[in-house]
């Protein structure tokens, strides 16, 4: 079972005047079979509320027994992964938020055990999962004043303490990974979904962290990668616009050359003319 929900919101104030925070995602899991339990990061934090169940919560350091009304809360770019067995699979919900950390673990998560107000804060995480499910008007309104709340209610519990992530400590990891991944992989046949994979998040919050991160969707640094190895094989080669776009992992010899033309101005063939180097001769497509 699993169901993530992304969380198109806005900035949102925080409770007892706290910087601006974002409820970023939630999704509510089962362990199974084919999970894959690599350790894994994210750019922003994740509270993971045990709901059922019995397993095991590993980070870069240690590994650790969770069951039902325990929280893990794992500060950005820390990593992690979850355990179970099969016979009481581990079930839980959790929420990725931006802008928070937790305070007091010196590796970068928190663990408690929920003694009072665990049915509270399960109503408002229901009431998030079921309007970022809805998405009706107004829905991440909505969802930021209910991450208010759970706020709130987890700062009662006496052994925890929240804060804002401290400005430009927030680097996300998953777009540097994927950023990387496509450098080594640019000439392969790849997709949104399998970079979203890749870095253990959701393909909309992806595309959105890495447009912020470097000005450009993940898939359009995936073309300005091609293109710009395709100068190359336009000018010191022969080969044709059929197979630089074959090499190069374009869907079609069309589609490389509205690519390139959208990047550089003029057509692949126009390139080369200009670009050929002395003595070459030019290869009709």
């Amino acid at each position: 079972m699993s169901s993530r929900q992304y969380i198109d919101s806005q900035t949102a104030h925080g409770p007892s005047g706290r910087r601006a925070l974002r409820p970023i995602y939630i999704s509510q899991d089962m362990y199974s079979e084919d999970w894959n339990s690599n350790l894994h990061t994210h750019g922003c934090a994740e509270l993971f509320f045990i709901t059922d169940g019995h397993g095991r919560f590993r980070t870069q350091y240690e590994e650790f027994p969770v069951s039902i009304h325990d929280l893990i809360i794992v500060n950005a770019n820390v990593l992690h992964t979850e355990l179970s067995q099969m016979d009481n699979p581990l079930e839980y919900i959790v929420l990725g938020v931006e802008g928070l950390e937790a305070m007091g673990g010196a590796d970068g998560y928190t663990m408690l055990h929920i003694h009072s107000g665990w049915r509270e804060l399960l109503n408002c995480l229901d009431l998030i999962l079921q309007e970022a499910r809805d998405a009706r008007r107004d829905y991440e309104k909505v969802c930021c004043r209910l991450l208010e709340v759970v706020l709130i209610l987890l700062e009662r519990q006496d052994s925890l303490s929240l804060s804002d992530a401290p400005d430009g400590s927030r680097p996300s990891q998953e777009c540097a990974l994927v950023r990387r991944y496509i450098d080594n992989h640019f000439k392969e046949d790849l997709k949104l979904e399998q970079l979203a994979r890749l870095a253990h998040i959701n393909k909309y919050y992806l595309a959105h962290t890495f447009r912020r991160e470097f000005g450009v969707s993940p898939i359009n640094y995936l073309i300005s990668r091609r293109v710009d190895e395709s100068r190359f094989l336009l000018r010191e080669t022969d080969h044709s616009l059929s197979l630089i776009a074959q090499m190069l992992g374009f869907s079609s010899p069309s589609y490389f050359s509205q690519c390139f033309r959208r990047v550089e101005g003029v057509s692949p063939i126009e390139y080369r003319r200009q670009h050929r180097s002395k003595g070459a001769g030019g290869l009709s497509p």
